[in-house]
């Protein structure tokens, strides 16, 4: 069996910064266990609650005519020395940057999330995959025209030891995860 994780000999969070990137929010979801969140935004349901901090509030106008977001959040509890790991649907190593895990050098997630609402102080939401309170780095309008590549194909996912079962597709989603 492969090493279930390959790390770096130095940890990102201590290396030098130059991003200068600022948390606008926070991410309320029903999760505060990582065994109980989903893997991916696509396996719930969820309402979740996303909160600006009131500098950034004015950057929701227009924000009610959009139905998909891209919500981008800090993975807090991440490990950020991880560089290789074997996914649980796989029994062999692949490359962070190959997979969704949190565990990766900059633990930025990142989901396409339905809008349900928008209020005055942030928005709900469905299709969200972190922990309660996840700080929330940025939010941006989903582009079906440009975002969406009905043809992409993560080649490891088809040969993969473990596939995950069928689901049930709604509307609004895409056939891969």
């Amino acid at each position: 069996m492969a090493q279930k994780r390959t790390r770096l000999d130095v940890d990102p969070a201590h290396a030098p910064s130059d991003a200068g990137l600022v948390f606008i929010g926070e991410i309320r979801t029903p999760w505060t266990d990582r065994s109980a969140c989903p893997r991916n935004a696509g396996e719930s349901d969820a309402v979740a609650q996303v909160r600006l901090a009131p500098p950034y509030r004015p950057g929701l106008a227009s924000l009610e005519t959009v139905s998909h977001v891209l919500l981008l959040y800090w993975l807090d509890q991440a490990s950020r020395d991880v560089i290789a790991l074997v996914p649980p649907t796989d029994d062999r190593s692949h490359g962070v940057f190959a997979t969704r895990s949190p565990n990766r050098p900059n633990p930025i997630g990142l989901a396409v999330s339905r809008v349900v609402d928008v209020h005055e102080d942030g928005l709900l939401v469905t299709g969200i995959d972190c922990l309660d309170r996840t700080p929330l780095l940025d939010i941006k309008p989903y582009f079906a025209s440009v975002d969406a590549h009905p043809g992409a194909v993560v080649g490891w996912h088809q040969a993969r030891a473990h596939p995950l079962p069928p689901r049930e597709q709604s509307s609004d989603e895409g056939t891969d995860r």
